[in-house]
């Protein structure tokens, strides 16, 4: 059980079932606090619980609205830190900012580093994130972060599963090819990658051909997040014609545009498991879409932060 005495936990508008959860897997009641929005388009923040010399926790994802979210979580960390809290984490389960990391086109901005000054300069003490789109984003903060991955609550999900039959775990671009291998190696499966093509910033995949063989065997695509759908049911498609019997999706933050869902249930895939680090009406997640929470983890994480005792063995494939 946490102490209340030295530990508070808040939740932010873009989490409120997940920090509920967390909270109680930690035995704590939330702090409270408010989020009003005006008609001007501002955004207003009170904490309405003492926090002087508190270690407090923030659980605030960057869902949509992303920009409101993200304004809110800075203010929140401007309240605490003119409440005298101390210490300021923010617990920021998807990090919507982090697909900008870096400049791959003349006089663009790399947005994830500017989302790391805004959050250091407005106070915070620490960051608690899972799935970053790419782990260098790490690097653009000076504070510390811990960084958690979601691989060990989809692996359960699917471990039974994949005891049975021959089974790869698939990649969908190069870039995610590493991640894949712990993936398969926590499943005892062969790792393989789709070789992805993206002409524009219209979210259009194309997979022009599966390196590795699949024929006859199960597929699990893994991946970090999913907008609309494209890239996991391109690679579903390339991986059928290829030969492979059954394909399943593993991805870590549901983002889900409005089409998403239905386009996932009119595809090869025959289930895509999330966690909750996005939260959405069960109604509109579809037919084939399964939830993992992510509490128990970021609860732990939040407990050994506290608690002043390593974090290291949440980073463990």
């Amino acid at each position: 059980m946490a102490n209340s005495k030295s530990l508070a936990i808040f939740g932010g508008s873009g989490s409120p079932r997940l920090a509920q959860a967390i909270g109680r897997r930690l035995k704590l009641k939330l702090g409270r606090c408010e989020t009003l929005s005006f008609s001007d388009g501002n955004t207003f923040v009170r904490v309405l619980d003492n926090v002087r010399g508190k270690d407090v926790f923030l659980v605030q994802t960057l869902s949509r609205p992303v920009n409101d979210r993200f304004m809110e979580l800075l203010f929140y960390v401007d309240a605490f830190r003119r409440a005298s809290a101390g210490s300021i984490t923010a617990v920021i389960p998807f990090f919507s900012y982090g697909k900008g990391d870096k400049k791959d086109e003349p006089r663009v901005s790399i947005r994830a580093r500017v989302c790391a000054d805004c959050l250091e300069i407005a106070g915070v003490d620490r960051i608690v994130t899972m799935d970053l789109h790419a782990p260098q984003i790490q690097g653009f903060f000076r504070v510390p972060v811990d960084h958690l991955y979601g691989l060990s609550l989809i692996v359960e999900h699917f471990r039974r599963r994949a005891g049975r039959g021959d089974w790869v775990v698939v990649a969908p671009d190069v870039g995610f090819g590493e991640m894949a291998r712990h993936y398969a190696r926590a499943l005892g499966a062969r790792a393989v990658i789709a070789e992805k093509v993206r002409a524009g910033h219209d979210e259009k995949a194309r997979v022009e051909r599966i390196i590795g063989r699949v024929s006859g065997c199960n597929a699990l695509i893994v991946d970090d997040f999913v907008t609309t759908g494209g890239t996991l049911i391109a690679t579903a498609e390339r991986l059928k014609a290829e030969g492979a019997k059954l394909v399943v999706a593993g991805v870590t933050h549901a983002v889900l545009g409005a089409d998403a869902a239905r386009r996932i249930d009119a595809s090869p895939i025959e289930e895509l498991v999330v966690t909750d680090t996005l939260e959405h009406p069960t109604r509109d997640l579809g037919k084939k879409i399964s939830v993992v929470t992510a509490a128990p983890l970021f609860a732990e994480a939040i407990h050994s932060i506290h608690q002043r005792t390593s974090v290291s063995r949440l980073f463990r494939f």
